[in-house]
């Protein structure tokens, strides 16, 4: 079975695209939303953030605080590096443990995951997908998604791999920014991969 990554910058829309994947019935590994799961349920991940970023970044309830953690890591890429270090280790033996349960003759799996090429993950692919989409329009989107100000999404952006390089790394490029049909490109994609075989 081929395990087809599918990464792109925030804003892009690489859920969206995901999403019309699944609705082929092709099964998608969430690395974002695992991430935000171990976050919140890993005991020795929450043991490490908290040691790096400090007691304050987990709510009374015992949740992360991601409003706190991001004003802290995207300001300082260091922590950041810091920070993924502790999570993706965790999210990798999840991805692992969720392919090897898929069934017997799927032609291919999607992982998607916002930091595919900077988290190491993409080499762990078989083929990979970038989405992409112009910045104003992901600017936008995420100043109206996530409430916050243009400088904080920038600084988000800045934190990630550009979109020409995650473009000229990957197998296969959508674009999401509105002028081209996201179902016909994603339907050319998902014939080109089933017909490869095993």
């Amino acid at each position: 079975m081929k395990v087809v990554g599918i990464t792109g910058g925030i804003g892009s829309g690489k859920t969206t695209v995901a999403q019309v994947f699944a609705s082929m019935s092709i099964s998608v590994f969430n690395s974002d939303a695992q991430g935000r799961r171990v976050l919140d349920n890993d005991m020795a991940v929450i043991a490490a953030v908290k040691k790096l970023l400090g007691e304050e970044v987990y709510l009374p309830e015992g949740r992360a605080d991601r409003k706190a953690i991001a004003s802290k890591v995207f300001a300082d890429p260091v922590l950041l590096e810091s920070l993924n270090a502790i999570i993706h280790p965790a999210v990798k033996r999840s991805t692992e443990a969720w392919v090897m349960a898929l069934p017997a003759g799927t032609a291919y799996c999607l992982k998607e995951a916002a930091i595919l090429f900077e988290s190491g993950a993409a080499s762990q692919c078989d083929h990979l997908i970038a989405v992409r989409a112009d910045d104003a329009i992901r600017i936008q989107r995420i100043m109206d998604r996530d409430g916050v100000s243009h400088a904080e999404v920038e600084a988000r952006m800045k934190s990630q791999w550009a979109q020409e390089k995650v473009a000229a790394l990957s197998d296969y490029v959508v674009d999401n920014s509105g002028e081209r049909s996201l179902i016909q490109q994603v339907v050319r994609i998902h014939r080109l991969l089933s017909s490869q075989g095993q």
